[in-house]
């Protein structure tokens, strides 16, 4: 399909450049450019057919003719405002409801190029009015002048105004809405037909918000339109988080080589026109020229597409998006241009003049409306599409619009005679043209879409994709609307997949000053830049993003963790030092392991409870403490499985107590030798303490005062669950928290008294001549003992969670197995592998030995 477009394109190129260099002929000198149609009551029109150039301001070399040593080119596009003229009328004169027995008729003046030459055109149009005088070759019947149709720039509105307000002479612009004309206080009896541009700014910032262009360009006239919609950007921009890169006003006297003009232009893709087509003309010409293909242009006017002779393919405007307003189509509007011809509209002076440019029809030498040599077929819609357009464009809707305000005017003034007086005579309607002023006043303030006739609404918006590849082709795709009053989040309405877009980009184009922060990250302002320029900056711990572009992080709920990408919150998994888990398996193994241990001890001196070996130190509490030592280690298992109240309370109080009987025990078999082999004289006490056992008091004393430290404890602040929602990513570990600080450390700090009293005592007595003296091992034991304890506890402060926890299972079975091993190691291998040396033989030959050893 592209082949095909662009080998039609270039055989169209050297058709029209033939045509358009063709050689003017003499009656464009000659044939006025004024003429009328005949009504009984007359509209005058007044606007340009003709683009004026001056030697300072040249266009390529198109349909050119000299005119007072100037350069004129003819709008062809601009012939479509008398065609809309003309076919409203013809539209209102079939109506039989409408201005019964009244025709309209206009009177067309081409508005030419200085103040002077247009309000002289207004003055005789006055003139005749006031002395109901004609043009020589206007004929004699008597018409009424009713009002003025003006356009499209606002600057021949306004200079027209000027001079109709004086006599309060009704005036209907046709052009953009402009706030300055709607001063009524200047301009009393003036009309705008055009739709304003209330909702043009938030139209184009919703565009610009849905494709997330946050970093674009805005070129505007320099005027008051474009002071006061430069202001309604910036409020709708900041409201969507949107920044302008530049903004370039547009001079009134704009002149292709202001070079500072196109300074920064290439810092974003996609860039805002503003404007009105006169005030663009030369920009729009100059981009053009520079052929900058890198920008989306986003327009509320239509480019004027002109066919020239530079053979490019690529256009600077291909996949622009326009926005204009909605309104009806209108078929019957085609149908009519169909239909247009000399023959049909002979008073139509630019007629023949299209009819000989583009079918090289010929002047008749004696009247130059007379043609000859013309195709039989020749028609305005044989025209492509970008030279001249059949549909009704905004201006011509205006047209249409503002002749339909003056004929029901009219036909409410007529109504009101009728009920006054009837008409006498057969008399025509009588009236002075200042009395249109209160109806046309109505209907300007009532709403657009009450009044049937009216072809626009004013917030609602059509979106227009400019093709233009290969250059020429022109086409102007409807791909989506706006509509203010549409329910929020729908106004926009968008078809992606017919966009295109500038050749240069293969996808939706990007326009942002910094790239957007994904999910996981957040935005931090730089310091003297735009809003749109940012860094990004991951979430801070335990904190989410879930969209794009965010300033503000969010914390996860209470008992949620933030994945690694920071994006998303998910429920912890609830942990404990489980029996599952290979640590918890690990160390309740140790702990039955070494608990089966101990009994196997305590069934090895059971056997030999009458050796030697086992009847000394105290055999009994040889026992006591064995059974203790078997209950330390079974102690740690309630370390292990989930907590719950119970096993909290009993984690601190078994192990109090359990450990302070094994220490007490301890104490008490060092006490023991002590007292046996260090009291050289035993007075009445020490043999009473002998004889009475006493240091096996010292085991339920010592337990007692434990058990006090424990009761205090569990009643002022005991041990509760707790759970650690910190230590370890996406889990909430549950554990048994100490309750008192104070009290737990008491515990530890009465624990190794114990164990400093009992290696005091074992040390004392370590050197004493007995044959199976165990003080070097109980000094030994409750060394590691003390070491275990004091090293515990700043690991225990510098760890959490269930690390926590193994750690004070492996105090617990550390410290108990040192005792176990130590103590009853020893015995335990002479027991079993050197049993000649655990003898009542052995013991006596061992003292007799020392008995006779020399003294030194």
């Amino acid at each position: 399909m592209f082949t095909w477009i662009f080998f039609f394109r270039l055989l169209q190129i050297p058709k029209f450049v033939s045509v358009f260099t063709y050689n003017i002929s003499r009656c464009y000198y000659i044939v006025t450019e004024e003429f009328h149609h005949e009504g009984d009551v007359v509209v005058g029109a007044f606007f340009p057919l003709h683009t004026f150039y001056t030697e300072k301001k040249m266009p390529h070399k198109t349909v050119l003719y000299q005119y007072l040593d100037n350069q004129i080119q003819y709008n062809f596009k601009n012939y479509k405002y008398i065609l809309a003229l003309q076919f409203s009328i013809e539209e209102i004169n079939r109506n039989p409801n409408l201005l019964p027995n009244t025709s309209l008729g206009f009177d067309f003046y081409n508005v030419r190029f200085t103040e002077k030459y247009t309000l002289d055109n207004v003055f005789i149009w006055l003139t005749a009015l006031v002395h109901r005088k004609y043009f020589p070759n206007y004929n004699c019947k008597k018409r009424n002048f009713t009002a003025a149709l003006t356009g499209t720039s606002w600057i021949i509105s306004a200079q027209i105004g000027t001079l109709l307000q004086l006599f309060k002479f009704p005036q209907i612009t046709f052009g953009p809405y402009d706030l300055l004309l709607s001063d009524h206080g200047q301009y009393p009896s003036l009309y705008q037909m055009a739709p304003k541009d209330t909702s043009l700014s938030l139209a184009i910032v919703s565009l610009m918000a849905h494709f997330r262009w946050s970093w674009v360009g805005l070129i505007l006239p320099d005027d008051h339109k474009g002071n006061n919609i430069v202001s309604d950007f910036r409020e709708e921009m900041e409201r969507k988080g949107i920044c302008l890169a530049f903004v370039k006003m547009i001079p009134a006297t704009w002149t292709s080589h202001f070079a500072k003009f196109w300074e920064h232009m290439d810092e974003t893709n996609v860039t805002i026109v503003y404007g009105d087509v006169d005030s663009l003309e030369g920009i729009m010409r100059n981009i053009e020229q520079r052929l900058l293909t890198q920008n989306v242009w986003i327009m509320n006017i239509e480019h004027h597409v002109i066919d020239r002779a530079d053979y490019f393919m690529l256009d600077s405007f291909h996949g622009s998006l326009i926005f204009k307003h909605n309104y009806k189509e209108n078929f019957e509007f085609t149908k009519f241009i169909q239909t247009v011809n000399p023959n049909k509209y002979p008073e139509d002076i630019y007629l023949p003049k299209l009819w000989h440019l583009f079918f090289k029809c010929s002047f008749a030498d004696i009247n130059c409306n007379v043609l000859e040599n013309c195709q039989t077929n020749a028609s305005l819609d044989v025209f492509p599409r970008h030279i001249f357009d059949l549909s009704m464009n905004a201006e011509s809707t205006s047209i249409y619009n503002g002749v339909y305000a003056v004929a029901h005017s009219l036909h409410e003034i007529r109504l009101q005679q009728l009920q006054m007086q009837p008409y006498e005579n057969g008399e025509g309607m009588v009236f002075f043209p200042w009395q249109l002023n209160r109806f046309l006043k109505d209907t300007e303030v009532k709403d657009k879409r009450c009044l049937d006739w009216r072809q626009t609404i004013d917030t609602e918006y059509d979106i227009l994709n400019f093709w233009n590849l290969p250059k020429g082709l022109g086409l102007k795709v409807k791909i989506g609307s706006f509509s203010a009053n549409a329910p929020q989040g729908q106004e926009l309405s968008l078809s992606e997949q017919m966009i295109q877009w500038p050749e240069i980009f293969s996808e939706i184009p990007q326009s942002v000053c910094s790239e957007s922060c994904e999910p996981g990250f957040r935005k931090v302002a730089l310091e003297g830049k735009a809003i749109c320029c940012y860094k990004c900056t991951p979430c801070g711990d335990n904190e989410i993003s879930n969209e794009t572009d965010v300033y503000q992080c969010v914390k996860c709920p209470e008992g949620h963790y933030a994945n690694t990408e920071r994006n998303n919150c998910f429920q912890k998994s609830v942990i404990f030092l489980a029996y599952e888990d290979p640590l918890g398996m690990t160390l309740a193994s140790v702990a039955l392991c070494l608990s089966a241990l101990t009994v196997f001890v305590i069934g090895i001196f059971v056997k030999h409870r009458d050796t030697p070996i086992v009847k000394a130190n105290n055999r009994a509490l040889s026992y006591i403490l064995l059974l203790t030592l078997t209950f330390c280690f079974l102690c740690s298992l309630n370390f292990i499985g989930q907590p719950n109240t119970a096993t909290c309370i009993l984690q601190q109080t078994t192990f109090a107590v359990t450990f302070t009987m094994a220490l007490a025990t301890v104490l008490a078999k060092a006490i023991t030798v002590v007292l046996a082999f260090k009291v050289s004289f035993p007075g009445k006490i020490v043999r009473w303490l002998m004889l009475s056992r006493g240091p096996n008091y010292i085991i339920p004393i010592c337990t007692l005062i434990q058990l006090l430290i424990c009761g205090i404890w569990m009643t002022t602040s005991p041990p509760f669950i707790d759970q650690d929602a910190h230590t370890e990513h996406g889990h909430i570990i549950i554990l048994c928290n100490k309750g008192s600080a104070v009290a737990f450390h008491s515990v530890l700090g009465y624990l190794c008294f114990l164990a400093l009293g009992s290696y005091t005592m074992a040390f004392l007595s370590r050197n004493l001549p007995d044959t199976f003296n165990e003080s070097k091992y109980l000094s030994f034991s409750m060394l590691v003992f003390f070491c275990v304890w004091v090293t515990f506890l700043p690991v225990f402060h510098s760890t959490k969670g269930k690390i926590m926890v193994s750690m004070e299972v492996f105090s617990i079975l550390a410290s108990s197995i040192a005792l176990l091993a130590f103590i009853f190691g020893p015995k335990c291998y002479i027991i079993l592998l050197k049993p000649e040396n655990n003898s009542f033989t052995h013991v006596r030959k061992k003292t007799y030995s020392r008995k006779n050893y020399p003294k030194i």
